[in-house]
């Protein structure tokens, strides 16, 4: 699959793709012989993870630690873990983080909502 097919069907820019490999954060991807980027299953497969931890905000930093883990083989499984671990605690509070401003834009809302309604009931009036 070439970069542009790639591209779309993850909806995220070449240049990223690049930026991706470039780093280290996307296993290298095999070439044909004139140098274009064919993009495998396997590489789809890491694609559509970066987009999706990336997506739950963990870092460039923390992907490519745990890339380079993966790299290493099967003697990395608990530093992989713990990454994997480590990143999902945070997650679960930038969640919570979340949800608590959700409820106070909730109140802000239902607050003036409140306000706004009296406020059109007396220009109504006003206005008669």
């Amino acid at each position: 699959m070439k970069i542009a097919e790639v591209s779309q069907k993850f909806d995220i820019s070449a240049d990223t793709l690049r930026y991706y490999e470039r780093i280290g954060l996307l296993p290298g991807v095999n070439r044909s012989e004139g140098g274009i980027r064919d993009y495998t299953e396997e590489d789809c497969n890491w694609v559509e993870f970066i987009k999706c931890m990336r997506g739950a905000g963990l870092s460039i930093e923390s992907l490519i630690e745990y890339v380079s883990l993966f790299q290493q083989g099967e003697k990395t499984l608990k530093a992989r873990k713990e990454i994997l671990i480590d990143q999902r605690e945070e997650l679960e509070n930038r969640i919570i983080e979340m949800q608590e401003t959700l409820e106070r834009l909730d109140k802000k809302i239902e607050y003036y909502e409140s306000h706004l309604i009296p406020a059109q009931d007396m220009l109504v009036i006003a206005e008669n």
